[in-house]
């Protein structure tokens, strides 16, 4: 089942609409997926250290909880991923970050389409597994989820970090697909003077995002060390 899953109701064939009429798994009335979730998002809190909060860690500390969620990206299997990302905000965070860890480009499409579909503050980790594939499909992904939320004032989620995730990317692929966005009068100029976003330049932001890319990186290189005999 390396090339399809399940996402809510329907059956990945090469393609889904996770946003339209997926329906969310609850893992406290759902055996499989509470099973998952405690074997890859719950143990030692890890749904909760992953992203910003993994640049707090140091030392010892850093070094184990890299090596577990290296050892759990090569453990789950494709299929326990697709129900991952069926959960809620918890479960597809993780999935997310597994699937960084373990570079599973397989997943571009469907996180991209999550990526657009979601709601709330829970999507910049499908941009750090974007950023970590570093293509300009995924760059075209974040593009995408720019345009559909820049234009809305009323929305206050994770622009600031998309938009700093797309100057990273600008800066290892050599384009300029933000430029665009930063334009005197642009959508982003537009999107903060009509919000209380407190960050005005991306620029500034972009640093936690290569931070946090580095992190993914390196749980990456030990990720793709591991006996795949273990």
């Amino acid at each position: 089942m390396s090339d399809r899953w399940r996402l809510g109701t329907n059956r990945w064939h090469g393609g889904f609409s996770p946003g339209k009429d997926a329906a969310m798994r609850y893992s406290h009335t759902d055996p499989e997926l509470m099973d998952l979730v405690r074997r890859f998002v719950t143990p030692g809190r890890r749904y909760l250290r992953l992203g910003e909060s993994s640049l707090r860690l140091s030392g010892p500390e850093r070094e184990l909880f890299m090596r577990e969620l290296a050892q759990a990206a090569a453990e789950i299997t494709p299929a326990e991923l697709g129900i991952l990302f069926e959960g809620g905000w918890r479960e597809r965070k993780t999935a997310s970050w597994l699937v960084a860890v373990a570079g599973r480009t397989e997943f571009r499409s469907p996180i991209g389409e999550l990526l657009l579909a979601s709601g709330g503050h829970y999507s910049g980790s499908y941009c750090i597994t974007l950023a970590t594939f570093g293509t300009s499909a995924d760059a075209d992904l974040i593009c995408r989820y720019l345009d559909r939320y820049l234009p809305r004032p009323e929305l206050i989620w994770d622009q600031t970090f998309a938009l700093s995730t797309l100057l990273h990317l600008d800066a290892v692929l050599g384009a300029e697909r933000a430029s665009r966005y930063l334009a005197p009068g642009g959508l982003w100029q537009q999107w903060t003077d009509a919000t209380s976003n407190p960050v005005r330049d991306p620029q500034e932001y972009r640093q936690i995002v290569e931070q946090v890319c580095s992190f993914a990186s390196e749980c990456a290189e030990l990720f793709a060390g591991m006996d795949p005999g273990r």
